[in-house]
């Protein structure tokens, strides 16, 4: 094993301690993590200690620009290249990060258990009552529950815009506001684009690549996130921006109608005078 900068990982020191002689039994998706499933630890000069004899877990968050694969041990690591794990086969299972906004954290059963406790329902499993009860049930925007991991587990910024899109919802909605029909819509669609996600591989948006080095195509189907000021794909108009649970959230003002008192941000070289015509024929056009 080889570390490189560790400030991304809960316990460095447990890693170099428990990791070595245990088998990855399993690799499973928990929300944003992957959950990388131990054999308890073996190995001819190994005595197991210290929890060893016991199954754990590797737990791993990408961040924004993480990556982790298996890659021949000959093959240069690549100059971001933080953890090097030595598989049986010769190869190395190598997690590189320029940015380190990710997480490594080893836990043992009961960490685990607790940890994967705190997350809410996984979106892809989660029927209509539940789903209606989780978001209307809260006087909170839509867009910061669908960004809860508390309350859905694994959907992320360019998603929740997606399916907020395809579901003609304003990101700003309060997720009591919505209509029991609305909420099944919009379960229906998140649904329908996480699975069409997975099957492009994600959104490659600057250098996302996937276990095999290749990048997501999701991003060819993007219908808002990222297309401030070009024509909306059903009406026209043009999508805007604006700040939602302190991100950039992405819509049409046409299909997905604002909150009372709620402002898009200005369109980029949007000149005031332009903004306040805009403005005045949208206050005329209510009288």
């Amino acid at each position: 094993m080889t570390l490189g900068k560790t400030d991304f990982i809960d316990d460095p020191v447990a890693l170099e301690e428990h990791l070595p002689g245990r088998q990855i039994v399993a690799v499973e998706r928990f929300g944003k993590f992957m959950l990388l499933r131990l054999s308890a630890a073996a190995g001819r000069d190994r005595v197991p200690t210290n929890g060893d004899a016991a199954p754990a877990a590797l737990l791993v968050h990408l961040g924004m620009t993480g990556q982790i694969a298996p890659m021949p041990s000959a093959q240069p690591r690549e100059k971001h290249t933080h953890v090097c794990l030595l598989l049986d086969d010769g190869r190395e299972l190598r997690y590189t990060d320029a940015r380190r906004f990710g997480r490594i954290a080893y836990l043992t059963e009961a960490p685990l258990a607790e940890e994967l406790g705190e997350f809410g329902a996984d979106p892809l499993e989660v029927g209509d009552e539940e789903f209606a009860s989780r978001i209307r049930g809260r006087r909170a925007r839509i867009k910061a529950l669908l960004l809860d991991q508390s309350v859905l587990r694994g959907v992320g910024n360019i998603y929740a815009d997606e399916s907020l899109w395809r579901a003609k919802i304003h990101p700003a909605r309060l997720g009591a506001q919505l209509s029991k029909k609305q909420a099944k819509t919009l379960r229906r669609v998140l649904q329908e684009i996480l699975q069409k996600a997975i099957v492009m591989r994600g959104s490659s948006i600057s250098d996302f690549l996937d276990a095999e080095g290749e990048p997501g195509e999701y991003q060819r189907h993007h219908r808002a996130y990222g297309r401030e000021g070009k024509p909306c794909y059903r009406c026209q108009s043009s999508v805007r921006r604006a700040i939602v649970a302190g991100r950039s959230s992405y819509f049409c003002p046409k299909c997905q109608p604002s909150p009372r008192r709620f402002a898009a941000l200005p369109l980029r070289g949007e000149t005031k005078e332009k903004k306040n015509r805009r403005n005045a024929r949208r206050r005329s056009a209510r009288l």
